[in-house]
């Protein structure tokens, strides 16, 4: 194992209430690719600008090699008084980095290097600061909610550029495709202290409901302790409680650790107030079209859209999603084309910008819309601190000036709005911005069960597949021309519809390339040829022996998987633990190797054998 290169040990950080950071530990190994996560406000950020030396803990340790360098991206990029975003990607460079380095991952990125900073989109400021990161090839990379406003294809792009990378990654997402697919450990910040995974994303979820389960297991037996010893106290013998008072003072520990535990954080516990139904046809869209200047942003596009119905618009960012929301809802004329929007709308929005909040507005005031200190939600009165709880907001934060608030926060904040206002369509601009893992799984729940109509514009794959019922993306989304198409299904359904739409026409193009060379009288081009051909001994005895090696190395796999799931072994025994871990991706990776192995060479037969 190598020596870190970075190592947090023990931090302690408080603003004044509870401590935020309470013992909490990190370790960064070269080639590391960490995933930190955590709910809102558990100081993921925190830890991670204390990692890269932007803040001081009150106590703990930081050791960070001499020669090791760090480059963080923040949420909100400062870019100073940077007059093109080139000087200020450029600016990032030490001694000795490539220029060149700064132009690839701009022109990657969609931008010329000569744009005004001042005049950036959310975007463009995001795609500018990862360029700056980036272009150094750090030792360490820091990046913090790295895919926010940014379109899926920069989103996929940037996946593919951190696989190469040789920089070791610490990463705070809300994106799961996208942790799931860079990260190979976990790093988990709750209640002030963290915790490590040595497996990607993927497994986190279940063994975090693991961890909790053993706590409250273990929190019940203390209980029952505490019962046993109380029953001795009140009817043991006087004279043996006399002798006994180490015991009794360890009753009074055992009372102290069970008041003073602190639980994991709650759930939001609510759902969408629906108003009156409405008509079965919400939206119905006939050869509506969209143009600025000479650019097409919607082609004669029609749909209809029937209650009930979960729409998602996907694609990159300047192709005209939004353009084309509005002009759904009715908020924007078509240049040509008709619009019908149903009967009985109650419309609510849910805008990516956030520009519905006033950051002097307090909390209860924008809850209530400044009605007083009581709302009506699903029928029902409720004051305000009450509905702040089930979106987990205290109490004393109900005068607290809404700038004081995360951008996770802001975003719950926005979600407790929309969810006490009536209505049965729900328009949702890139709703997932900045909300933790549980707020995005309690969104799914409401849009999944919502009875309504909802309209959403998102960039989340996953999000997208677990709540969508059709997906309207651009044709060619490389470049997008104004033509749009609705595919049955989340994003992934229309990846493979896109797939098998392809595959057709290139089997179309061999077919009709095979006519026009038989109507020639030419031969065909290679298959007469590689069918006279056959296997070598090599290839037969690789295509005979590699599912015998597969179903070797699956079955060692359940065996290293069947010891990791004790919840006990990663407490006591962490070393043998991550050996287990290390060695079960290896072995994943080996079966991938070898299972793309014998798919080629039994293609290779068959083609061989025609």
């Amino acid at each position: 194992m190598a020596p870190p290169i970075l190592k947090l040990d023990d931090i302690f950080l408080s603003f004044g209430g509870a401590p935020l950071l309470n013992g909490a530990n990190l370790q960064i190994e070269p080639g590391d690719r960490i995933c930190l996560v955590g709910r809102n406000g558990s100081g993921k950020s925190t830890l991670m600008k204390i990692a890269a030396g932007l803040v001081e803990a009150q106590s703990g340790e930081v050791f960070r090699h001499p020669s090791s360098t760090i480059r963080y991206l923040e949420q909100a990029p400062d870019f100073g008084s940077y007059t093109t975003v080139q000087a200020y990607a450029e600016a990032g460079l030490g001694p000795g980095d490539d220029p060149y380095r700064v132009t690839y991952l701009l022109e990657h990125l969609g931008l010329t290097g000569q744009e005004d900073p001042a005049s950036l989109s959310g975007g463009e400021a995001r795609r500018a600061a990862l360029a700056r990161v980036m272009a150094p090839e750090p030792d360490i990379l820091m990046l913090d909610e790295p895919t926010n406003h940014l379109d899926l294809p920069t989103i996929e792009w940037l996946e593919g550029e951190l696989s190469k990378s040789r920089s070791a990654l610490v990463v705070i997402s809300h994106d799961r495709r996208f942790l799931e697919k860079i990260s190979t450990a976990t790093v988990w910040l709750d209640r002030g202290l963290s915790r490590r995974l040595a497996r990607g994303f993927a497994f986190f979820e279940e063994w975090r409901d693991k961890v909790l389960e053993e706590e409250e297991i273990e929190q019940h037996k203390l209980g029952k302790q505490i019962e046993r010893e109380e029953h001795w106290l009140r009817y043991g013998v006087t004279a043996r409680r006399k002798r006994n008072m180490r015991r009794l003072g360890n009753l009074q520990s055992l009372r102290a650790d069970y008041r003073g535990h602190k639980g994991p954080q709650g759930t939001i516990q609510a759902g969408a107030t629906e108003g009156r139904e409405s008509g079965k046809l919400v939206v119905e869209a006939d050869k509506i079209t969209k143009a600025y200047g000479d650019r097409t942003i919607v082609a004669p596009f029609s749909i209809r859209v029937h209650r009930g119905d979960c729409i998602g618009l996907i694609g990159p960012n300047g192709a005209g999603k939004t353009t084309l929301l509005k002009m759904l809802t009715g908020q924007m004329k078509p240049d040509s084309g008709k619009i019908k929007l149903g009967t009985n709308l109650e419309i609510a929005v849910l805008d990516q910008k956030r520009e519905d909040l006033n950051p002097d507005d307090t909390l209860a005031n924008y809850l209530t819309d400044g009605r007083g200190e009581n709302l009506l939600v699903n029928g029902e009165q409720k004051h305000v601190t009450g509905y702040m709880k089930e979106f987990l907001f205290q109490p004393e934060q109900a005068r607290t000036p809404i700038r004081n608030l995360s951008g996770g926060e802001r975003a719950r904040l926005m979600l407790a709005r929309i969810m006490a206002k009536p209505s049965n369509l729900l328009i949702l601009d890139e709703p997932t911005n900045d909300l933790d893992i549980e707020t995005l799984d309690l969104l799914q729940e409401i849009v999944a069960g919502y009875s309504g109509t909802v309209i959403l514009v998102s960039h989340d794959r996953d999000f997208l597949d677990r709540t969508v019922t059709s997906t309207i993306a651009p044709a060619d989304p490389e470049n997008p021309d104004g033509r749009w198409i609705e595919y049955a299904g989340g994003y992934s359904d229309m990846l493979a519809q896109r797939k098998g739409v392809e595959d057709e026409r290139k089997k179309a193009e061999k077919a009709e390339k095979a006519k026009a060379q038989e109507a020639s009288g030419k031969p065909a081009e290679s298959g007469s040829v590689k069918s006279r051909g056959k296997l070598s001994f090599k290839q037969k005895f690789a295509l005979e022996n590699l599912p015998k090696e597969m179903e070797k190395a699956q079955k060692q796999i359940a065996a290293h998987e069947a010891k990791m799931a004790d919840p006990k072994l990663f407490t006591k025994d962490p070393a043998t633990f991550n050996t287990l871990a290390a060695e079960t991706e290896k072995l994943r990776a080996s079966v991938t190797r070898m299972e793309e192995e014998w798919l080629e060479l039994e293609m290779l037969r068959e083609e061989l054998e025609g």
